[in-house]
């Protein structure tokens, strides 16, 4: 009965799986704040995301860790780089039966650790990001994604302007149908620690990303930079991180007309990991109240690294 009643279903289907790929190793690394996530060589990401695709997941979105990096993050956009040669990977497996996506960032990818090319040297407190230099690299990951095969490229950075600059290059290199989703309320989070544990990613002399993502204490700012964004060409934005800002969701949900994701984000899949291995709570009850908990609060899809424990174990919806 209350399964039949219930107002708010949580589906595999409305879940895509974020999963990292590692320039240079022969076998699979765990990541240690992550448990339960790995950075997959080539061949073990290709085996993972038909595993995924035989329990009815339709999505991922890569990540990658290149073995080099440099100083406007080339790797990001190099045709040899790790995501692009996943991507095309992954096109000639299962590109008809799964949503290929595909971060656009270069945090993993510049000796910096920062989401775009600096105007100064490096741990210099008076350097910052260089926006318009950073929007014509990310044009060149956007085609070299598409290219690859990605279906949807996810522009990470938050730099103003990023959305209509993708799209521009995008249409300009014959990829009209490739759609973008838009990292649009990105949050500076202490939630984010363990996914650059993931991409090895830290800020050379310290310092943070606060001067392009958004201060955690704003609501208003969430729906001008959301509203800019579809805009400029948007087919998807996003909420990031989902459960700290589940009023975020739902005003962009009540506001748009096009998808609202939501990225439940790497520390708030951790702590559901620590908490249950110390027996404080029920790891399953836990994970798919959470999961309910964003689409109740309007997201259509969710990034989740929760997505093959829901389709192997939760597939039946929230209980």
């Amino acid at each position: 009965m209350r399964d039949l009643v219930a107002e708010t279903q949580l589906d595999v289907r409305q879940l895509v799986a974020p999963l990292f790929v590692r320039e240079g190793i022969d076998e699979p690394q765990p990541i240690l704040s992550l448990p339960g996530v790995v950075q997959h060589t080539r061949a073990s990401l290709v085996q993972e995301v038909r595993e995924l695709a035989a329990l009815g997941v339709r999505a991922v979105i890569l990540f990658g860790v290149p073995a080099q990096k440099d100083e406007v993050g080339s790797g990001a956009f190099d045709p040899r780089g790790i995501v692009q040669l996943a991507l095309r990977d992954l096109s000639a497996e299962v590109g008809d039966r799964m949503v290929l996506m595909a971060d656009l960032c270069v945090d993993e990818y510049t000796s910096h650790g920062h989401c775009g090319v600096l105007d100064g040297p490096a741990g210099d407190p008076h350097t910052s990001v260089d926006n318009d230099a950073t929007l014509e690299i990310y044009a060149r990951i956007a085609v070299a994604q598409a290219d690859a095969g990605a279906h949807v490229v996810a522009p990470s950075g938050m730099m103003d302007g990023q959305v209509g600059v993708i799209r521009a290059a995008l249409d300009g290199a014959g990829h009209r149908n490739t759609a973008i989703l838009a990292y649009s309320a990105k949050y500076a989070s202490g939630l984010y620690g363990p996914f650059r544990d993931a991409v090895d990613c830290a800020i050379v002399g310290g310092g943070d990303r606060k001067a392009y993502q958004q201060d955690w204490r704003n609501a208003r700012e969430a729906m001008v930079e959301v509203r800019a964004d579809i805009a400029e060409g948007a087919d998807m934005v996003m909420v990031k991180p989902a459960l700290s800002y589940l009023d975020i969701i739902s005003a962009v949900k009540t506001a748009v007309d096009v998808p609202v994701a939501a990225y439940h984000v790497s520390g708030e899949y951790s702590m559901i990991k620590a908490a249950a291995a110390n027996g404080w709570i029920d790891h399953d009850a836990v994970a798919t109240e959470q999961l309910t908990a964003i689409r109740r609060a309007g997201a259509d899809v969710i990034l989740t690294y929760l997505t093959r424990w829901f389709a192997e174990h939760a597939a039946g919806g929230a209980r």
